[in-house]
């Protein structure tokens, strides 16, 4: 008799660097839906080398289908505290080991280049940001590139620019920003 097995899918995960400086998150997680069932064992097992062994998280339960108490993790049971009180894009998973692990959770159906510039502000060294503004942060984000779309269609369509100028854009997450005397700079 053969076994089946379901291919096991590689959780898409941005953490911090092991000898950076501590900041609030430990990095970012885009799962690929809000079924946390199938969701939290590959990113339970991403997480083992560095976290040990994941034995509880807690979460928000609004962006999730199904708020299950257990989730079944190779062999063993990650425990699931739902607070409505946490932010929706943040996870905390626990450790016996080595603590907890706290990552902005990316919503699925996420573009590709937003969830990817979330995961890298979210992965930075010393980030000192909650998950709220970064998605505060990326949603402007989203929106100026929005309003640049439409800028280069009027600009097709129309024979010209909007003449809506944008705003500069915002320095990247995590960037450390040191003010200068006037004498010093360049």
């Amino acid at each position: 008799m053969t076994s089946t097995t379901a291919p096991t899918r590689q959780a898409r995960l941005a953490l911090t660097p092991n000898n950076s400086p501590a900041g609030l998150l430990d990095g970012a997680w885009w799962p690929c839906s809000r079924d946390l069932a199938t969701e939290l064992p590959p990113l339970v097992e991403a997480l083992r080398d560095r976290f040990g062994r994941v034995t509880r998280i807690t979460a928000n339960p609004a962006p999730w289908s199904d708020p299950l108490h257990k989730v079944p993790v190779g062999g063993y049971a990650v425990h699931v505290g739902w607070f409505t009180d946490q932010a929706p894009d943040t996870m905390i998973l626990l450790s016996y080991s080595l603590g907890r692990c706290d990552l902005l959770v990316i919503p699925p159906e996420s573009e590709p280049a937003s969830a990817a510039r979330l995961m890298a502000a979210a992965s930075a060294p010393g980030n000192v940001h909650t998950t709220g503004i970064l998605m505060s942060r990326e949603d402007a984000v989203g929106r100026r590139l929005l309003e640049t779309r439409v800028g280069e269609d009027a600009w097709e369509t129309e024979g010209g620019a909007s003449g809506q100028p944008l705003p500069p854009p915002h320095p990247v997450a995590g960037a450390r920003m040191i003010h200068l005397p006037q004498g010093m700079r360049r």
